[in-house]
């Protein structure tokens, strides 16, 4: 491995102070919301409720969280100076430290895809107008999930089931990890994705592949790779998560199509998967034989992260517990983390909802917003259909009424600096010089009474040389489910501890 590739890991780095943490109430029940189930979602859709069997209450460290009436010291400050630089992409990849907050489990370097810091080949980063229509096409596929939508709906053949849209294109996502798959291991380069379940790589033969990075994963050079009959408990299973496609030699074969058109297609099997200096035995993973659309990522496949029973996180549960964390790096010029077996210290946590039907996602309950450290005037209702936390979404999308108290509190903030016309779904954007501004602190409130403070590259994005616009975007109405994008995930580490129930925020990870 290159050294432009390798990040610096210190481990049990949590923030000082995260021990002594203090117990809040747990979260007021609402009419029609008693008990854990959360049903503010469309009709038709499945329930979110609350995960795990954990304390609902939520632990505050010091100097990052409050009860919602109060303020942190964060949000005490009521502006944040950003550097121009700091947005932009650097020309080196920049070996800074990072701090997971926990010294158990397994910890890997998180790498941007484009940058610097990517393991994959330079390749020029799409233009920001490109990202947010792939990252729209992603929000709508996932807000059609929930809402029953006909894209999202089960198709029925007569060799498989087959569902019309699994996921977004590829090249949505713009996280990758290295991992080894094999006896002896193979370096492959994985992009993660929370809102997938069944892990992928390109495999010899392959009749239709697209370009990547390493060499085919060859299944007959290792020694501990073996596919799954098609009586086996684990082909019954991806086919109860509507992934089976049928048999082929009595092997199990897998299938994921995507909403763009693109599919992925091959043979369901388990290795041994490296990471770190950890051989995880029997590793569930599709070996992809065939593939379809628009894969020219440079990558070897796919990591998925979601709440399945096919995802890398509900695979190693037994061996490291039922918590992971990743933390995004502020830009591609900067390494980040994923952590299988996070601890819990150290983290302001709210609770973690999940649903009956879609068990893949995240949710979390969004209750207020606050700018300049003042809560913003918007009924708490206006949040009841929930949001879910996706490191595959860019741009954090709120309800339009939410959006528009948030737009106009900002701008209030930002008076100094002339406006600028919209750049796409952004349209609270700025014209300004310099090499630095003062842009108002937002935080999101979360229920439980989990502050969280973003950071100052979690607030803007930068769209031309002189243009900074507000990095979040409206619904379509207010009851539509939300999405945390990864822009406002940037430097925390994100901590899913799905056996406590709880999603949590540790500010300063990366």
């Amino acid at each position: 491995m290159t050294a432009a590739v390798r990040a610096v890991i210190y481990r049990g780095g949590a923030v000082d102070g995260a021990e002594a943490a203090s117990r809040a109430s747990p979260a007021r029940a609402r009419p029609g919301h008693e008990g854990s189930v959360h049903d503010g979602l469309d009709a038709r859709a499945p329930v979110l409720q609350r995960g795990g069997g954990g304390d609902p209450a939520t632990f505050y460290p010091r100097g990052h969280a409050s009860m919602p009436k109060g303020q942190s010291r964060a949000d005490d400050r009521r502006h944040k100076v950003l550097s121009v630089g700091s947005l932009k992409s650097a020309a080196t990849c920049s070996e800074a430290k990072v701090t997971p907050s926990s010294s158990g489990g397994v910890t890997v370097p998180l790498h941007h895809r484009h940058g610097p810091c990517s393991p994959v080949p330079s390749k020029k980063m799409p233009t920001l107008e490109e990202r947010l229509r792939r990252d729209q096409l992603r929000a709508a596929y996932i807000k059609r999930k929930f809402s029953g939508a006909k894209g999202g709906d089960v198709e029925q053949s007569d060799a498989a089931t087959v569902p019309t849209t699994l996921g977004t294109s590829l090249s949505t996502l713009e996280y990758v990890i290295i991992v080894g798959i094999g006896s002896p291991a193979v370096t492959q380069i994985m992009s993660m994705d929370t809102g997938s379940d069944v892990s992928w790589v390109q495999c010899t033969p392959c009749s239709q592949c697209h370009s990547e990075a390493d060499s085919l994963f060859d299944p007959s050079a290792s020694s501990t790779y073996s596919p799954f009959s098609c009586s086996s408990a684990a082909c019954a299973q991806l086919s109860q998560s509507q992934q089976g496609n049928g048999c082929s030699s009595s092997q199990c074969q897998y299938i994921v199509n995507y909403g763009d058109g693109s599919s992925t297609t091959g043979t369901y099997s388990s290795d041994t998967l490296t990471m770190d200096s950890n051989a995880i035995k029997g590793f569930q993973f599709g070996c992809s034989h065939s593939e379809s659309g628009g894969f020219n990522d440079q990558t070897d496949g796919l990591m998925g992260l979601g709440g399945g029973a096919q995802s890398l996180a509900s695979q190693t549960a037994g061996t490291f517990g039922k918590a992971f964390s990743y933390c995004l790096p502020p830009t591609p010029a900067s390494f980040g983390f994923l952590t299988l077996g996070a601890g819990s210290s150290g983290f302001v946590k709210t609770p973690m909802l999940r649903s009956l039907k879609i068990p893949t996602y995240y949710g979390v309950l969004l209750e207020a917003i606050r700018v300049r450290g003042q809560q913003l005037n918007i009924p708490t209702s206006v949040f009841s259909a929930g949001s879910v936390m996706d490191s595959g979404t860019i741009i954090t999308r709120l309800p339009p009424t939410a959006y528009s108290a948030l737009s106009s509190a900002f701008k209030a903030g930002m008076k100094q600096y002339p406006p600028a016309q919209p750049s796409g779904i952004l349209d609270t954007c700025f014209d300004f010089s310099g090499q630095s501004i003062s842009i108002p602190t937002v935080a999101l409130v979360f229920s439980g009474g989990a502050v969280v403070d973003l950071a100052s590259d979690g607030i803007m994005l930068q769209t031309s040389s002189s243009i900074l616009c507000l990095a979040f975007a409206a619904n379509s109405d207010d009851s539509s489910l939300g999405i945390i994008g990864n822009v406002q995930q940037r430097t925390f580490e994100v901590l899913y501890d799905v056996g406590g129930g709880a999603v949590g925020f540790r500010a300063g990870a990366c």
